[in-house]
């Protein structure tokens, strides 16, 4: 966690990584990762090292892809071979039901309760609300097409997390993950 004296914030948006095909054996939130999408989500956080985006805070959704994207991003961030990089503090996760299915308004009311101490925060959801948010949060920037599965996308503000709303916190960068 950094000090109370965070003058930007940044939030980075994560569509989880290629899923296994539905089937009709299981609820679509039981759905595994592929494996390139384990490979695809290590090269997401091998990313994020390399560009110092070290979450102090990762909101998850509770579904078992998006529980397995960020198992495998944090094995990227600390460096698992062949990718190496910077591990930093062990942020603070949290799994989060309601971010499975969530409308964007959904997702940014669960960053707006962050602590306003943490100064990066690392959303892992679905599509559509994850890329519906980045589009809310910069409505002029954001991809028309939507984030691709492992799909990053860096927003900075300089609010509080409490007060961000439409517009108010800028793309400074996109990457879609490739392992």
């Amino acid at each position: 966690m950094k000090d109370t004296s965070v003058d930007e914030r940044t939030l980075v948006l994560l569509r989880h990584a290629k899923a296994e095909q539905p089937t009709a054996d299981g609820p679509d939130v039981e759905r595994p990762l592929a494996t390139r999408g384990r490979a695809d989500a290590a090269a997401a956080g091998a990313w994020l090292a390399r560009h110092e985006l070290l979450p102090d805070v990762v909101l998850c959704s509770a579904a078992v892809r998006t529980r397995q994207t960020w198992h495998n991003v944090q094995m990227g961030i600390t460096g698992s071979p062949p990718e190496s990089g910077p591990a930093g503090p062990a942020p603070v996760v949290r799994y989060e039901r309601d971010a499975y299915e969530a409308h964007p308004e959904d997702l940014l009311n669960l960053v707006r309760r962050v602590e306003p101490t943490a100064a990066t925060v690392l959303l892992i959801a679905h599509n559509p609300g994850i890329s519906l948010l980045s589009e809310l949060l910069d409505p002029r920037h954001a991809e028309p097409e939507g984030l691709r599965t492992s799909g990053l996308v860096v927003h900075r503000a300089a609010l509080p997390w409490a007060e961000l709303g439409r517009g108010t916190a800028g793309i400074a960068a996109q990457h879609t993950a490739r392992g």
